[in-house]
């Protein structure tokens, strides 16, 4: 690093050892940022509650970034002495299907909802404060970036920003209030109020806002004036030992199984192309990587899917590429709803650099669909399309056994992380 270097400092509650798509994008930005002359200061919660651990991903944290701790007090560590499962999933965001969800994860989702505001993290705010405002000031820091969600980190630096004469970037790696899991929160009519304006307020006092969609920008334009720029997530260079692929026709979904991302059209065109193909059965294998809640198990084996499942269930990051590069096809799956639209899934990326092909499954003028297409390389399906979808499959499948199974993508290095940080950095810079 250079003596001169600009000094930013991060904000955010995802950081090695927390496991899952949170803590990449922030990992890798810090990562590049000292190839572009800024020197990451990165505050993180000292005993965090993570859903999911991943201690490889230490591993990768640049030796160049400065790393500050301070204690958390989290909810979660209380509510997990009711249940430690249930709490881990609701915390992880698997929430169960609405009608079949017990009492007790009724109450716990109203008491994350309405007594946590915006979310359980919540305490983190006022001892941040008070710990950042002096490390602040006597660092000469003039400039700070949170990372959301937990959206509780935005008003940090909305604090901050009232107190103390800085720049700060709002990075909302996914929307607040018009995230897919929010109507699931059993929110009162007063605690929604709660959550706009607080949404509203940050949106409205930071300098800059940073999203990851252009439907997220759009909805972030009806709030708020202030400038709002678009940074995907993206890639990073992965060492790749030699693929061996898959001998099985494996279609793998790599990460977070939601119940409303149950896709009935794929578990019927698997079902009708076994029934219809007498060799298919040889051949087939769904391959499931990282947390599958009950009602997507269920309606696999309600489709007699069940003897071609290998659920993995979760596997360090490393372990995830791999099987991105081993697989023959790659699942990518979103919630069929218009606040899901804008949401673009960290893996997507990932998925566009492993040469596989991708079938991909949302809702109508999905922003990762234009990504998709863009590239060359997948499919978009809307979930009325299933004979398109079946079609697909079967074209995969013999292009699978004649051994010419692949993608060929186009156009893919402007989302790689370092590209990424890059604009990252001229967005920084451009406020000095």
């Amino acid at each position: 690093m250079k003596p001169e270097s600009k000094k930013v400092l991060i904000i955010t509650y995802y950081w090695p050892p927390a496991g899952g798509p949170g803590v990449q994008r922030w990992l890798k930005f810090v990562k590049y940022l000292p190839d572009f002359d800024i020197q990451p200061i990165v505050y993180i919660p000292e005993n965090p509650t993570y859903p999911i651990v991943d201690a490889n991903l230490e591993k990768e944290v640049s030796e160049n970034a400065i790393i500050l701790k301070h204690t958390i007090f989290e909810p979660y560590q209380l509510a997990s002495f009711f249940s430690k499962n249930k709490t881990k999933k609701i915390s992880s965001g698997i929430i169960p299907n609405q009608k079949k969800q017990t009492f007790l994860e009724k109450t716990l989702l109203w008491i994350r909802g309405n007594l946590f505001i915006p979310d359980a993290r919540v305490f983190w705010v006022k001892p941040s404060v008070s710990y950042l405002e002096k490390y602040i000031a006597e660092n000469n820091i003039d400039t700070i970036i949170t990372s959301g969600p937990p959206h509780s980190l935005h008003l940090i630096g909305l604090i901050l920003k009232q107190k103390i004469k800085l720049t700060w970037f709002a990075d909302f790696r996914d929307p607040w209030t018009t995230i897919g899991y929010h109507k699931s929160l059993r929110l009162s009519t007063n605690s929604e109020r709660k959550h706009k304006a607080l949404e509203y307020r940050v949106l409205n006092t930071a300098d800059t806002i940073i999203v990851t969609s252009k439907t997220t920008k759009t909805e972030f334009e009806a709030i708020t004036n202030k400038p709002i720029a678009i940074i995907t997530n993206g890639y990073d260079t992965e060492p790749v030992t030699k693929v061996t692929l898959d001998c099985k026709f494996s279609l793998a979904h790599i990460g977070s199984f939601l119940s409303e991302r149950n896709p009935i059209i794929l578990w019927e065109s698997l079902n009708e192309l076994l029934q219809e193909i007498p060799d298919f059965k040889y051949h087939l294998e769904l391959k499931l990587i990282g947390a599958v809640s009950q009602e997507v198990l269920d309606t696999i084996s309600q489709f007699n899917l069940n003897s071609y499942l290998n659920n993995l269930g979760y596997v360090s990051h490393s372990e995830a590429v791999a099987h991105q590069r081993n697989s023959q096809v790659l699942l990518l799956i979103e919630i069929n709803s218009e606040e899901t639209k804008s949401i673009i899934p960290g893996k997507l990326f990932e998925y566009m650099v492993s040469n596989r092909p991708i079938i991909a499954i949302g809702p109508k003028d999905s922003d990762f669909a234009e990504i998709i297409t863009g590239t060359n390389t997948g499919v978009f399906f809307e979930y009325t399309e299933k004979v398109k979808l079946k079609n697909t499959i079967l074209s995969y499948y013999n292009q699978f056994l004649e051994g010419k199974l692949q993608s060929y993508g186009v156009g893919l290095q402007k989302y790689s992380r370092k590209n990424l940080t890059k604009d990252l950095a001229q967005l920084i810079n451009s406020k000095i």
